[in-house]
């Protein structure tokens, strides 16, 4: 079972724009979704689709609008009640697949609210092969959040240990690339690095710079894969497991510590990039809860991402509608 956590779900609704956005003027929407979300929800959703087992842990009140869509969706979850209502994300998108986002910040929790998350996910972890900590923080929450979590998670593991993949940007990221968590009370051991990191070519950037590597942009390393799999080899080399790193239309990169690789796939015709690379993380691990090897791991990340690009709002593939023989393996330089 892989479990995923979201500290800060939403609600989001995707409103299709007929032509560009025009700033200041009235547009006519031509449809309007509406998904539980959240990227460690979303890759629940992406995983129950294709008939994996997840479980996602969440906070929110049990008659709230996201908790309501998980199980209108058959998706299992655990829920810490909280008495505010989770934020609704607002998704704009243009013909082409342009998409604007906006993002409220969600409710804040107190320090006992966050203890009792994490003490939700040890229980709700315990036998999983995989946990994925995914997405922004709550207002309030120390920025090692991640980082204090999968500290716990290994301390709690008896052996038995799942492993762990983070999914986030700014800071939280960051703090997650060093694996020092003490912001809830844990000690800081070092010990929260995670298994696989899955940034885009802007975190990407971030990481690299903080690993130590030659200054780089997203764009940069987004316009150059071999660029992009060299900054993430001194990702790897920082101590991380892993990292699968999206790269847009490019494709995705993998760098471990024993190769590197680029996915690419044939152009789809986009249609929202909500979701895309939550989807790319599920097929990610999908691929490898079915013994796949890392370059094969790859190949599912990219073919789900390409076809979550192809879908309407945050919309997630099922495996069947994905084409990851149409995905082309590229095995790179790490250095």
């Amino acid at each position: 079972m892989i479990v995923t956590f979201t500290a800060n779900p939403s609600l989001d609704r995707t409103v299709a724009l007929p032509g560009p956005l025009e700033r200041g003027e009235v547009q006519r929407a031509v449809s309007v979704r509406q998904e539980s979300g959240g990227k460690g929800v979303n890759v629940s959703r992406a995983l129950v689709a294709s008939g994996l087992e997840s479980l996602a842990v969440l906070p929110g009140a049990d008659s709230d609008p996201v908790l309501a869509g998980l199980r209108e969706s058959a998706v299992p979850f655990v829920s810490l009640p909280i008495d505010e209502p989770l934020r609704t994300n607002v998704a704009l998108t243009e013909p082409g697949g342009v998409t604007t986002k906006i993002n409220e910040p969600g409710p804040a929790l107190e320090a006992d609210q966050q203890e009792a998350l994490i003490k939700l996910l040890l229980e709700s972890s315990r036998g999983a092969s995989w946990v994925v900590l995914a997405g922004s923080l709550p207002p309030g929450f120390p920025v090692d959040f991640y980082a204090t979590v999968a500290q716990r998670i290994r301390e709690a593991g008896n052996g038995t240990t799942p492993l762990i993949a983070v999914d986030s940007s700014g800071a939280p990221l960051a703090a997650a690339l060093t694996g020092d968590g003490s912001g809830t009370g844990g000690t800081s051991t070092g010990s929260g690095k995670p298994d696989l990191l899955k940034p885009n070519a802007e975190e990407l950037a971030e990481l690299a710079a903080a690993a130590g590597f030659a200054p780089a942009t997203g764009d940069e390393l987004e316009a150059d894969p071999a660029a992009a799999a060299a900054a993430a080899a001194a990702v790897v080399r920082s101590g991380v497991g892993a990292v699968l790193a999206t790269l847009g239309s490019k494709g995705a990169v993998l760098v471990t510590a024993d190769g590197a690789w680029l996915a690419t796939h044939p152009p789809v015709a986009a249609v929202s990039t909500v979701g895309a690379g939550d989807s790319a993380l599920a097929g990610y691990l999908l691929a490898h809860g079915r013994g796949a090897a890392p370059a094969d791991c790859l190949r599912q990340a990219v073919a789900h991402g390409a076809a979550a690009a192809s879908l309407p709002g945050s919309t997630v593939p099922a495996v069947h509608q994905t084409t990851p023989d149409a995905v082309t393996i590229t095995a790179l330089r790490k250095d």
